[in-house]
């Protein structure tokens, strides 16, 4: 199964992911910033990232998804540019701001509020893994 590396600061929500997708027969990592998921990338080589935005600052998983797709051919995550982003959040619960995917300014694959039910969230993994044919990161 996959290797998934979910940066999340909120540790009940780590664990209400872990448990569904480790029963599925995923290897699962936690980060509970964006320093230390960035530094379990080059660690782990995740199949699958899930990335909150509010973490250490309000929009750290922004930051966290624009050096994840860097995409200058130096960049220290070129391995890593194609594993699939799944953001997981609860901003527009929380500000007014309202956004999705976008190759410039939020490089993820699909954006989800926290609030959905976990088989919506579920489905769009498994959708995410099998879209990414890519090869296996060492």
């Amino acid at each position: 199964m996959a290797k998934i590396l979910m940066m999340d600061d909120d540790s009940d929500c780590v664990t209400s992911m872990r448990i569904p997708l480790e029963s599925r027969g995923h290897e699962f990592f936690a980060a509970f910033s964006g320093e230390e998921g960035l530094a379990l990338v080059k660690q782990i080589g995740p199949d699958l990232i899930l990335l909150d935005v509010m973490m250490d600052t309000r929009t750290e998983g922004f930051h966290v998804s624009l050096r994840l797709r860097d995409r200058s051919p130096d960049s220290e995550f070129a391995a890593w540019r194609s594993v699939p982003i799944l953001m997981l959040t609860s901003i527009h619960q929380t500000t007014r701001l309202r956004f999705g995917p976008d190759e410039d300014y939020l490089p993820v694959d699909a954006l989800l509020e926290k609030s959905v039910p976990f088989d919506v969230i579920l489905r769009k993994i498994e959708e995410l893994l099998k879209g990414s044919e890519r090869p296996a990161h060492a």
